[in-house]
């Protein structure tokens, strides 16, 4: 190393005798051309070092200018090897009891005393710690909003303009029994045990003697400017206790002999 280096301290001339051919180089040329300079050594392999491969990104995503794609705005087209979720749209799952490195600390996240932090199944849905729950604490209710028979429906209804089309004749009977032999209701299952209700969807141009539990008032109005007859069938009776239906009986009772008195003092101022 010390012959190297002299040589640039010592002018290269053609008397002198050049070392620089027994110097491993890669300088392919005369040598009594070169002149001394600080940049001499520069191709000279000191060491052979190991060339990397270039690096290469494979699913690279390009941006293609097809019909609908506006790549002046940076719009990518959708392929197989660029599909994903959004960013943020997924996220690892807790890993509960994996130590201090899972994040949960030493409690994992059941903390540190009670019974849902112990081993096992814990406790059901709506377990208050054996309080009344609130699925116990709400009003009693049953069925539909209050009871079986709420909201369900309580007559067979028929609309004025079907009775108009079932050809009844004049002076006929419209009940419930006549409605079924014409074919106009057909109940079946619950339905067979309720009352007729007459609605007023339409017009009626014959005379009619109904025959139903109940009439809606526009129902009523037009029969009645028809020249119906209407009669209002009694509904089922409630059962009560006797003591109850006495009661009932002497209330009724008291009434009917108060509005026959109202009656007679009316009757009597009149005259």
């Amino acid at each position: 190393m010390a012959s190297l280096l002299s040589i640039s301290s010592t002018p290269l001339t053609r008397t002198t005798t050049p070392l620089i051919s027994h110097i491993s180089s890669s300088f392919k040329g005369n040598t009594r051309i070169l002149k001394s300079s600080s940049n001499l050594f520069t191709s000279i392999k000191l060491s052979k070092s190991r060339t990397r491969a270039p690096f290469v990104i494979f699913n690279k995503v390009s941006v293609v200018s097809d019909v609908g794609d506006d790549s002046s705005n940076g719009s990518v087209r959708f392929r197989l090897n660029n599909l994903g979720p959004q960013p943020g749209a997924t996220k690892n799952r807790k890993r509960k009891g994996r130590g201090h490195s899972a994040g949960q600390g030493g409690s994992c996240g059941f903390g540190m005393r009670g019974q849902k932090s112990r081993s096992g199944p814990g406790v059901r849905k709506g377990f208050e710690g054996g309080q009344m729950p609130l699925y116990r604490r709400l009003p009693k209710l049953r069925g539909i909003a209050g009871g079986m028979s709420a909201g369900l429906p309580k007559y067979v209804p028929v609309n004025l303009k079907d009775i108009e089309e079932a050809g009844f004749q004049e002076g006929e009977e419209v009940s419930l029994e006549s409605l079924k032999q014409k074919g106009l209701i057909n109940p079946s299952g619950r339905e067979r045990r309720l009352p007729l209700k007459i609605l007023g969807d339409g017009e009626l141009s014959v005379k009619l003697n109904f025959k139903a539990r109940a009439f809606s008032s526009s129902a009523k109005e037009k029969l009645e400017a028809a020249g119906c007859s209407l009669t209002v069938l009694p509904g089922r009776k409630k059962w009560v206790k006797p003591s109850v239906a006495k009661n009932l009986a002497r209330a009724e009772e008291y009434f009917a002999k108060k509005r026959a008195a109202a009656s007679d003092s009316a009757d009597s101022s009149s005259a």
